[in-house]
């Protein structure tokens, strides 16, 4: 059993017609914190987008939580989902219901059935980006940083094996986008394996990790010195 939670060789990343990035080769082991940063339009999204089945790998193998990309059917994708936890830039949250029943929407949508499981693992979940007491409360009634941070305890509530959090500080004013990078390097070190694509380099060099440059149509690896 490999210790890769996610391995792209030769992988080009296509968005319909268009070659994005080409000759992709990333391995990303169980465990670690990666950034990927790029400009605007340098193919970070859509590499993201690949990895959790909203794009085809057309070209290429790729590999990630056992799942070849290659051969991802639609009917397996809702089985990678379950593996991997998204963090969007813009939350996601369902506004017309409380913090609690959005995290049960996702539970219910993802096979569980037994309550107080279902209420245990929210309590786990909430209490792991330290929002116990917000259950109750609707999304328009925290802020920002607290809506990102329940979103990052959805993306934890299937114990995923890789979460991908793509731009999860891009709303948030420097103080709070800390604030979030604290939770995520929290759970990172509990074990989960993150993949992180941000362009606030503040974070880079505030907290250093291994860093992916999405540039001129490729991918590679920078020392945080050359940033």
């Amino acid at each position: 059993m490999s210790n890769h939670v996610l391995s792209l060789q030769e992988a080009h990343i296509y968005q319909r017609e268009n070659l994005i990035l080409k000759d992709v080769n990333i391995t990303i082991e169980k465990g670690e914190f990666v950034y990927l940063i790029g400009k605007t339009g340098s193919g970070k999204s859509s590499l993201m987008k690949t990895l959790y089945g909203d794009i085809p790998l057309k070209q290429g193998t790729g590999t990630i939580v056992d799942h070849d990309l290659a051969s991802l059917k639609e009917k397996d994708i809702p089985y990678l989902r379950r593996k991997l936890g998204v963090v969007f830039q813009d939350f996601k949250l369902l506004t017309d219901r409380t913090i609690e029943a959005n995290l049960k929407f996702v539970l219910k949508a993802t096979g569980w059935k037994d309550k107080s499981k279902m209420e245990d693992k929210i309590n786990e979940v909430l209490d792991k980006v330290g929002m116990k007491t917000t259950g109750f409360k609707y999304p328009h009634e925290l802020s920002g940083g607290e809506q990102q941070r329940i979103a990052i305890a959805r993306a934890l509530l299937n114990d995923p094996e890789l979460i991908i959090a793509d731009e999860p500080t891009g709303n948030l004013d420097p103080q709070t986008s800390v604030e979030v990078m604290e939770v995520l390097r929290q759970i990172n070190t509990n074990g989960n394996t993150i993949l992180m694509a941000t362009h606030d380099y503040a974070l880079l060099l505030k907290y250093p990790s291994k860093t992916l440059k999405c540039d001129q149509g490729e991918v590679f690896e920078v020392v945080q010195k050359t940033l």
